[in-house]
């Protein structure tokens, strides 16, 4: 793949959402990227969409040379307490033709570049401890390891550890309670 075909851009419900859906689906059809069972359906992303846009949260795309999305980047609220408000968790996902090509690198990039304008201060990403690609992706982008959670999760006949990556920013400049 061409990288200086690829382009970023910001996804919206109406022209990205089948992409963005399909992507998921087959993670969590194919893959331990996501605990999930079942494909979801194209009205869940109404919901999703509405989330990240009532939030301020950016929904990043990758478009090839033809403005195909072949992966897409996101946050999202880590846990609903205030005094979290300083910390999200990110998802990135890429269509399974196009994996290892450095495209998870280029939209978590962004993500970290948009996170410290919007004045957060942690990135959280939760990653199947199996998944070694996805761990020294993140591990090369500053991520450390904070802590694996072992069995929390059950697919594909067996226990799946949630391993907790995280990237501490140097924003906001003078944080605030409440």
């Amino acid at each position: 793949m061409n990288s200086e075909a690829i382009q970023l851009i910001d996804c919206s419900e109406e022209e990205h959402a089948g992409a963005i859906l399909a992507i998921l689906n087959e993670a969590i059809a194919n893959s331990t990227a996501l605990y999930d069972y079942v494909p979801r359906p194209p009205e869940a992303m109404k919901s999703w969409f509405a989330a990240k846009n009532a939030n301020g949260f950016p929904v990043v795309g990758a478009v090839d040379g033809s403005g195909k999305l072949i992966a897409f980047a996101s946050y999202g609220t880590f846990r609903a307490f205030p005094a979290y408000k300083y910390t999200v968790e990110h998802s990135v996902y890429v269509h399974h033709e196009h994996r290892g090509q450095g495209l998870g690198r280029i939209l978590i990039g962004e993500l970290i570049r948009r996170a410290r304008a919007a004045n957060l201060h942690a990135i959280v990403g939760c990653i199947d401890a199996s998944n070694a690609g996805s761990i020294a992706l993140h591990k090369g982008l500053g991520f450390t390891h904070s802590g694996t959670l072992p069995q929390v999760g059950f697919k594909f006949g067996r226990w799946l550890d949630a391993a907790f990556y995280q990237l501490l920013l140097d924003t906001p400049v003078d944080p605030v309670d409440g």
